[in-house]
């Protein structure tokens, strides 16, 4: 199933964790970058455009900060950023250019890929970089990032970019072998999985947190990117980075790391940009009705059967869908603000125009701007 899946990839990115980029003086390992530039262009050569979702530029900095640890300040973390940046990318040219390969850097924040014009940017951008042979190398913005703004870690990074160039593989590249039973660093009888079909609550419980001094990331948070990519129907492999050519041999179908397959029902991309992408401006709480309504039969949420509003949002914005006992199930973009849905909840669709004054339409979230959780 593996050889056959990975056949019809075209379009890969790979993240590439700081635990894997950086050596043993804390900066970035030239020896592993001339690796992965040797893999990346035998990839190319065959026809596989690859997208890098790179770490390391805070990593990279942290020495000419004269700081022993990860920054823990996010004024320190922006000032390594600042420095790593420029030492990174200059990194990824020189071991790139011994295989006559271009790259091109890109800076992120959260607010470039919920904003959907800018999201639309960032896609015409990355897919002209890429019909012009350019490796795209892309981190988040973090000499300006604030905590609003943040993607969280790069994990999460790499799968909002797995949808936005509509790759149909992600690769997370680590410094363990990929997801296992229990964390084999305390568990000796912890053992590799080498295929999950479905991210499960059992498996999330099991993922532990950050392994390294470098990173900002753990095997909980890889799985949560795997979580999101399956969704959108593309594969997820996790693996580890610094073996001997692991890129190249998992691309050919070698079992190393651990598959996530694919979801059977996937989510197309504006669906996936409204459940992973926007962060929710508020919540609108709902009937036991009107939950059975969503989840079950696939309809829109009218002002009938609303329950309550948390928050202020404008109309636009992302909401949480929340049940009765406040677990949300859903996410979406509603027609009317938060004010508005206070005045028209409980009510009939036909009394909109006569309680606000205007209407927009029936629903207050379309079922097409609607994605069940």
């Amino acid at each position: 199933m593996r050889k056959e899946l990975l056949k019809k990839v075209k379009r890969v990115v790979v993240k590439i964790g700081s635990g894997v980029l950086t050596g043993e003086n804390g900066g970035v390992d030239p020896r592993f970058l001339d690796g992965l530039a040797a893999q990346v262009a035998e990839l190319s050569g065959q026809g596989t455009e690859v997208v890098i979702v790179s770490s390391g530029a805070v990593a990279a900095g942290r020495q000419a900060l004269g700081l022993p640890d990860r920054p823990r300040t996010l004024p320190q973390k922006q000032a390594a950023a600042a420095v790593g940046q420029s030492r990174l990318m200059r990194a990824y040219e020189e071991a790139f250019s011994s295989y006559e390969l271009k790259v091109a850097q890109i800076l992120l924040t959260r607010d470039d890929l919920a904003n959907r014009r800018r999201f639309q940017n960032a896609r015409g951008t990355l897919d002209t970089l890429l019909a012009c042979g350019i490796i795209p190398v892309i981190n988040e913005n973090d000499t300006v990032v604030v905590d609003e703004l943040k993607f969280g870690d790069n994990d999460n990074l790499s799968a909002l970019v797995t949808n936005l160039v509509e790759a149909q593989l992600l690769l997370i590249m680590t410094d363990i072998d990929g997801l296992y039973t229990a964390d084999p660093r305390t568990d000796p009888n912890a053992t590799l999985i080498h295929q999950v079909g479905a991210v499960t609550r059992e498996l999330e419980r099991g993922a532990g947190g950050s392994g390294t001094n470098v990173g900002t990331g753990g095997m909980a948070t890889k799985l949560a990117a795997a979580k999101k990519v399956v969704k959108s129907g593309v594969a997820a492999i996790i693996f580890a980075g610094r073996g001997e050519r692991t890129l190249s041999r998992v691309m050919k179908g070698e079992l190393l790391g651990t598959l996530f397959l694919p979801a059977g029902e996937s989510l197309n991309r504006r669906k996936h940009w409204i459940a992973f992408t926007i962060k929710p401006a508020g919540s609108i709480v709902v009937d036991a009705g009107a939950r059975d309504v969503l989840s079950r039969h696939g309809r829109s949420l009218l002002p009938s059967g609303i329950a309550q509003v948390e928050g202020r949002f404008d109309r636009g914005a992302c909401v949480r869908v929340l049940d009765p006992e406040g677990v949300e199930f859903a996410r979406g973009i509603t027609d009317y603000s938060s004010q508005e849905v206070e005045k028209i909840r409980g009510h009939q669709s036909s009394e909109i125009e006569g309680i606000l004054g205007f209407r927009y339409g029936d629903d207050v979230i379309h079922r097409d701007n609607l994605v069940l959780l």
